[in-house]
Order: C-alpha cells, then sequence, then structure tokens
C-alpha cells in the first residue's frame, strides 16, 4: 500500500528561530518584554531562587556547591541521572545529590524522565534522565553567549530536545493531565527518545534537529515485544510541515506540539 505523502503546511519557524526561543527561555517577564536585559534577569532569578525559594523550601547549608549542581544539570540537559557521577563531579555526597535533585524537581526546575520498562524485559536501562525545564536559565547559567552559537555548538541536540519535552509538558499541565511520558533504552543500545503511553498502546516519539533526519525511525520496532499496540509515531524536528516518510511514521516541526 502506498504512502500518500501529502504535505501538511504549517506556520512552523526556522531552525534559526527555534533556537532563538531555547536561548530566550520561556519565564513570563523575558518573553513579555523583550527590551530586559536577559542575563541581568537570570542572575537576578537564581540569586533570588537559591537565596529566598530554596531555603524556604528545605534548608541547604552549602548552597555554592548547590548552584554548582544547577549548573552541571544545565550543562548535562537531556542526558542520563547518575548520583555517583555528579557526586564525584561537584564533590558532594551521592545521598546530598539525591535530596538537592529532589528540591529542584519540586520546585519545578528540572523534570525526571522515567525509563519504559515491563517484566517481560530484563534488559532495559532504569537510569532516568534529567531535563532542565527552562532551555534559556540552562543557556545562561551554561555561558552560550548567543542564540546562533548555542544553534551551532556541541550542545544544540540536547537543547533541542530539551526543548521539546518541555514544550510536551506544558501541553500536559494547560490541560489538566499527569505527563505519561517515558523514554526507551536498552542493553543493546537501543534507544527512542520519547514515549507516550496510553491505555494498552504506545506512542514513540524521535527528537531531531535536522529538518529530514536519516532513519530516525529505525528503533520504533523494539516496541512490538511488550504486546501492546504500537501507534504512528512522530520524529519531532525542524521540518516545514507535517510529511509522513512511511505507513507509520510522521515528520512533525516542533511547532506544532
Amino acid at each position: 500500500m502506498a504512502v500518500n505523502r501529502k504535505w501538511v503546511k504549517t506556520d512552523g519557524k526556522t531552525l534559526k528561530e527555534i533556537f532563538e526561543r531555547i536561548f530566550l527561555g520561556g519565564l513570563p517577564k523575558l518573553v513579555s518584554d523583550r527590551t530586559m536585559d536577559r542575563d541581568l534577569y537570570y542572575s537576578g532569578y537564581m540569586n533570588t531562587y537559591i537565596e529566598r525559594d530554596v531555603s524556604a523550601l528545605e534548608q541547604v547549608g552549602k548552597l555554592d556547591e548547590f548552584r554548582t549542581l544547577v549548573t552541571y544539570l544545565a550543562a548535562n540537559t537531556a542526558q542520563e541521572l547518575v548520583y555517583e557521577t555528579i557526586s564525584r563531579e561537584i564533590g558532594v555526597s551521592s545521598p546530598t545529590v539525591k535530596e538537592w535533585v529532589t528540591i529542584l524537581e519540586r520546585s519545578g526546575i528540572i523534570y525526571i524522565l522515567k525509563p519504559y520498562y515491563s517484566n517481560i524485559s530484563k534488559r532495559l536501562v532504569k537510569t532516568p534522565k534529567c531535563y532542565f525545564l527552562d532551555t534559556g536559565l540552562a543557556a545562561y547559567l551554561t555561558r552560550w553567549p548567543t542564540a546562533e552559537t548555542l544553534m551551532n555548538g556541541n550542545a544544540a541536540g540536547a537543547f533541542f530536545e530539551t526543548f521539546v519535552v518541555g514544550e510536551i509538558l506544558k501541553s500536559y499541565c494547560n490541560s489538566g493531565k499527569e505527563p505519561s511520558l517515558y523514554y526507551y533504552r536498552d542493553i543493546d543500545k537501543k534507544e527512542i527518545d520519547l514515549l507516550m503511553t496510553g491505555p494498552d498502546c504506545l506512542y514513540p516519539m524521535e527528537v531531531k534537529k535536522a529538518k529530514n533526519p536519516s532513519a530516525p525511525d529505525k528503533n520504533f520496532g523494539v516496541l512490538d515485544k511488550f504486546g501492546l499496540k504500537v501507534m504512528p509515531g512522530l520524529i519531532l524536528c525542524s521540518a516545514d510541515a507535517l510529511f509522513p516518510i512511511n505507513r507509520a511514521t510522521w515528520l512533525c516541526p516542533v511547532s506544532l506540539i
């Protein structure tokens, strides 16, 4: 059966425009007033958050080390969260790192994406991934000077993925629903960036910065072993339009999420 390769046009943004949004971030004051000094605003935001909000939320005795952790997580957004590694990198005990990560999660600075696994398989990686929810704050903390340098830098893919995850989470929040999001990775290094779960079904999604990524759905077939219905997959990317690449997978501009 042939695929009806019909483009669904959108008012999608260019990759440059997407990264300008990523670099600015989503904090309301910055978005509504473009005359504000971005760096000065984020500097004040961090000082307020650490000195007032964190202290009110939980006693954190080592504020300098806590800020180092925040910066570390910003630099490693969209990566696996390995407490022992973070402990070695910032010189704080693993239990303390776990406690501080919980504080950051509860206060909406980060989001912990859990791995999807089933009792039928013990070959899956069970380490969660951590996403820094405001990409503008993450870019500020990691000292990217402009949207263009971020777009062309080695962290571009991670920031693009972080932005997509954040937009999906906003959709859940706006609809008053709890996120049903996971990621997949097994010991054979087969990975799917996002899995949205439904009643007895799975919706696979890959996140790619490219406009027309090569073989982006190559790992979707690993989901067949779970015995659930695998729904048509999405490749969330910088494409100009919603477009089917085969019978079961669509390229989807990030502007549609």
